[in-house]
């Protein structure tokens, strides 16, 4: 005998939970869901980084580099939820370290892959008033 099962808004055709996170962007106080099993968003940084869900949701973040972790201008600083990205490496510490007003919370949002519900504060230095008001 099947069991037959309901589908569900966040579930797949077999019934399977879907996961599913929210990003919140401080001090915007913009919160995003987002899916993990859509990543890519974008071509921002690391399929589905901190910079690929904020500019994919109208969030800006600046990003000389163009989001593949050379520069350190899309450094953010995790409030909540640091167990849910994907763990730093070397070379994003390096870069890190060097960001204007780094804290030990400090991520780069093109390297820091989304796995969970996080809150980032996007200093204000990084951040782009008119996009932010448009």
């Amino acid at each position: 005998m099947r069991i037959k099962r309901n589908r569900t808004p966040g579930s797949d055709a077999a019934g399977v939970i879907m996961a599913r996170h929210k990003v919140t962007f401080q001090p915007a106080g913009v919160t995003v869901e987002v899916d993990s099993e859509n990543y890519p968003y974008g071509d921002h940084g690391l399929a589905g980084s901190i910079l690929d869900v904020a500019l994919t949701h109208g969030v800006h973040i600046e990003h000389a580099c163009g989001g593949v972790g050379a520069c350190g201008t899309c450094h953010v600083i995790v409030q909540s939820g640091a167990e849910n990205l994907s763990e730093p490496t070397e070379d994003e510490l390096d870069l890190v370290e060097l960001a204007p007003g780094n804290t030990p919370d400090s991520r780069l949002a093109c390297m820091a892959v989304v796995r969970g519900d996080v809150t980032v504060r996007i200093p204000g230095w990084n951040r782009n008033v008119v996009s932010e008001k448009s």
